[in-house]
């Protein structure tokens, strides 16, 4: 629209009863200038006062135009809107945004719903994100209000009514939850080219491929454009096809179209979300205000009644995609269901919108399934709609799931697999499902499995399947499967800038094992900085030295503002030693390494693996005692026996002692000194009882003087998790306690230890798969093609290594093997490396 003159409303001006001549006439056209000038001021007036309350203004001078300074933002976001029609005006926002901090000028691209959520977490993140939204909105309100009355004059010009035009919106954020729009470019604006690198490269092509996907949709909508139609009129659709208003004046050839282009849209918005037409009565108010300002004759009427045939398409079609999926009375009360059309309406309704948008494969703006309280349907207290058509046997007629997941495609009973992203605070899903067919069940995840469960979800990928069987059959057979798979995202993490601070942990807020103690994020000290930095640092004498994660922030008061991937575990006054290959191969040469726990110290087991061959060429979750004999070029043994072995019935189950006896049995000839090294421990079966036994056996073995390490307790089972026992905060809070026994009980057998406990407890909700919550490792396929941030590792980066464990050769090592495009798998897992390596120094 690049005839399009709009008189801008600087900064300057926001204290002034009127605008300043300059910012005023420069934008207007000749014709009607002083009546143009006046309708301004009022408009700008009425603005100000409407909105006093919502946006943030700078009062000041006309002489001081630099009033308003970038570095007095805390984020600038660049918004990209695509508007398809000016009159009446149709605008979408896409997902994504790019993102500034204006004071070192550092930028990164990210998801708007994200970036809120992240950024006024501690106020209220939907809120800033829907006053962003009708900030924009009333500015083009106002840019379509302008072109209109200058189209009626002197000067018109014709638009383009296929045309579209993407601009970019510098929206400022300060402290508050209310945005200043700083500018508005009639393109799409991302950078200097000088500055921009591969990702930004790669967001403008996703950018655009999003754009042509939404305006170049081959989607139907006549159809949906009738039926419409026909329920805004009832009966005023005559015989011969011809559209009425209610004062039987027909629709033009252009109206139709508009409102045909606009059906289409909405059923394809993809990574889009709609701004306008609006169905908010503050919106419509405001429009219809700003008309009758500009045009007091109500010549412009017309141009109203089209957008009155918007919002009425707009309303009818939610309507319509709220009935198509049947039966809500079915699942609520009448209350819940007015709350769930609410939900059907967020993607839609630019005030109300809470989710992400919906991926380019969908082609509805939403998928509208029942919300969580579908999941108390009992078959027993009500009455199950379902079919006898053989036709459906196979098929499952709705996924449940609480909260509410997004899934993609679309539920459709004919397809089998379906995926979901879920935020990082996200940590369980309940997910039920009922069959299609009145013969059939539902089970998750194995035959016999419930209809309805709790699941943890992990960092990463989890997949969960869902079985359905024909119980018309003596025995119930499996006739098909569905598959969930959902994503859920790493911690939230901003780039690390130049201007960081320096913040520790040790617990988190959302779980305080330690009550007296402070939690979250502290700030750290100069003289700590400067001691954790000296190049002279003693090596810790224990693997249960006290310590606390650091972190880089640009505030230790919001974890929003931390760089998450520059987090490093550091022990009070010592550091512990990073072996490079070659030191950790003599390390372990000629020993014989022995490990008996569970899953969690078989996790350490793969990672000395890993480390000592630089690859790890076999894996499987190993249930019983097995051998390794090819580690260290042949030159060091490592064996492992999978204790307790909770799967079998208690009176059935080896003992422990029976276990260990096995472990020794099977890896003989075995040394009487440290050259045989047993490592011992897992989640939270260990106890000092274990502790005595081994000393029992290794005595009653001749084996006294080897070394023994003890990996001590974990978090985990802190999650209501179907199928498993699950803690309560006071027993979660125990482990503390128990964990101290067992420490001071294996020192006092003279056995090294290694503190899990401590290093796991603040970064709970950052486990891997797995129900107990309790894996902060997993061992996956290597795929040298992609970049994870778990493998690199935190301790190879340069930042933390150097400065906190003090050589600055050694992450080169670490980082080759992380990323060894040789090897067939991979053990990854930033926390499960901590202390890992912590076993490693005590090993060596």
């Amino acid at each position: 629209f690049s005839d399009l003159q709009l008189p801008v409303v600087t900064p300057e001006c926001s204290g002034q009863p009127g605008l300043s001549r300059s910012s005023a006439t420069s934008n207007m056209s000749q014709g009607g200038e002083s009546t143009d000038k006046t309708r301004t001021a009022r408009l700008r007036y009425w603005w100000k006062q409407s909105t006093s309350t919502q946006l943030n203004q700078v009062s000041a001078s006309p002489d001081h135009k630099d009033i308003l300074k970038a570095q007095d933002l805390s984020v600038i976001i660049k918004a990209y809107v695509l508007v398809t029609s000016l009159t009446p005006l149709r605008a979408f926002i896409h997902s994504t945004a790019t993102v500034w901090h204006p004071p070192k000028k550092k930028h990164f691209s990210v998801k708007l719903q994200r970036f809120f959520q992240i950024f006024f977490k501690s106020s209220s993140p939907q809120q800033a994100f829907n006053n962003m939204k009708e900030a924009i909105t009333k500015l083009l309100l106002i840019t379509e209000v302008f072109s209109e009355s200058s189209a009626s004059g002197p000067n018109s010009f014709n638009q383009c009514s296929q045309c579209f035009q993407m601009l970019t919106f510098d929206i400022g954020f300060g402290t508050s939850v209310y945005p200043v729009v700083l500018e508005v470019h009639e393109n799409f604006d991302f950078q200097d080219e000088d500055e921009s690198n591969i990702q930004d490269q790669t967001f403008k092509e996703f950018l655009f491929e999003d754009t042509f996907k939404f305006l170049l949709s081959n989607e139907s909508s006549t159809s949906s454009f009738i039926k419409v139609l026909q329920k805004i009129y009832g009966s005023a659709v005559s015989k011969d096809g011809t559209y009425h208003r209610e004062d039987e004046q027909c629709l033009s050839l252009e109206e139709i179209n508009s409102m045909i282009t606009f059906i289409k849209e909405l059923k394809n918005l993809g990574q889009f979300q709609l701004l306008f037409p609006s169905v908010a009565p503050e919106i419509q108010t405001l429009q219809r205000d700003l008309y009758h300002m500009v045009d007091p004759m109500r010549r412009l009427d017309s141009v109203l009644t089209v957008h009155w045939l918007l919002s009425s398409l707009l309303e009818q079609f939610q309507f319509m995609i709220e009935e198509a999926h049947t039966n809500l009375s079915e699942w609520r009360s009448k209350k819940n269901s007015r709350n769930s059309s609410q939900t059907i309406m967020k993607r839609l309704h630019p005030r109300n919108s809470s989710q992400e948008n919906a991926s380019p494969k969908q082609n509805v703006p939403s998928d509208f399934r029942k919300n969580h309280e579908a999941l108390h349907y009992s078959s027993k207290t009500k009455e199950r709609q379902c079919s006898y058509d053989k036709d459906t046997l196979s098929h499952i007629r709705q996924i449940f799931t609480s909260p509410q997941l997004d899934l993609n495609p679309q539920f459709n009973p004919k397809i089998k697999e379906y995926y979901a992203e879920v935020p990082f605070d996200m940590v369980t899903v309940k997910i039920g499902a009922e069959p299609s067919n009145c013969q059939c069940q539902v089970h998750l995840d194995e035959k016999k499995g419930p209809s309805i469960a709790n699941y943890p979800l992990g960092l990463g990928l989890n997949k969960i399947v869902v079985l359905v069987t024909d119980d018309s059959q003596p025995s119930p057979q499996v006739v098909s499967s569905y598959k969930i798979t959902i994503y859920r995202e790493d911690r939230p993490s901003l780039p690390l800038f130049d201007d960081y601070m320096m913040c520790g942990f040790v617990q988190d807020c959302g779980s305080r094992i330690r009550p007296e103690e402070s939690c979250g994020l502290q700030p750290l000290s100069r003289e700590y900085l400067s001691a954790i930095s000296q190049t002279v640092f003693k090596t810790c004498e224990a693997g249960d030295t006290k310590g606390q994660w650091i972190v880089p922030c640009l505030s230790c008061s919001d974890n929003r503002t931390c760089d998450w991937r520059e987090i490093t575990w550091q022990p009070h006054g010592c550091r512990y030693s990073v072996l490079t290959k070659p030191e950790l191969q003599r390390c372990v040469e000629g020993r014989r390494i022995l490990f008996i726990g569970d899953s969690t110290n078989r996790g350490m087991m793969y990672y000395l693996i890993e480390r000592v061959n630089k690859t790890l060429q076999e894996w499987q979750k190993t249930h019983d005692v097995k051998c390794y004999h090819n580690i260290n070029e042949g030159k060091t043994f490592i064996s492992y026996s999978y204790y307790p072995q909770f799967w079998m019935n208690a009176n059935q189950r080896p003992t422990f002692e029976k276990a260990l006896e096995q472990l020794l049995q099977r890896s003989r000839p075995l040394e009487n000194t440290d050259q045989t090294v047993l490592i011992v421990g897992g989640v939270q079966w260990l106890n000092s009882n274990h502790l005595q036994i081994i000393q029992k056996v290794l005595n009653r073995e001749n084996l006294s003087n080897i070394l023994v390490i003890i990996k001590s307790i974990g978090m985990g089972f802190h999650l209501p998790v179907d199928g498993i026992h699950s803690l309560s905060q006071a027993e979660v809070q125990n482990l503390w306690n128990e964990n101290l026994v067992i420490l001071d009980t294996a020192k006092n057998f003279g056995y090294e230890v290694v503190d899990t406990f401590v290093i796991t407890m603040g970064r709970y909700k950052e486990f891997l798969q797995g129900k107990c919550g309790c894996h902060f490792h997993e061992v996956v396929k290597s795929n040298p093609s992609e970049e994870s941030p778990h493998i690199t590792m935190t301790l190879s980066r340069h930042y933390t290594l150097g400065k906190y464990f003090g050589s600055q050769s050694k992450p080169s090592q670490l980082q080759d093997y992380a990323t060894n495009s040789r090897s067939p798998y991979h053990v990854r897992g930033p926390i499960n490396q901590v202390y890992s390596e912590i076993l490693l120094s005590r090993l060596c």
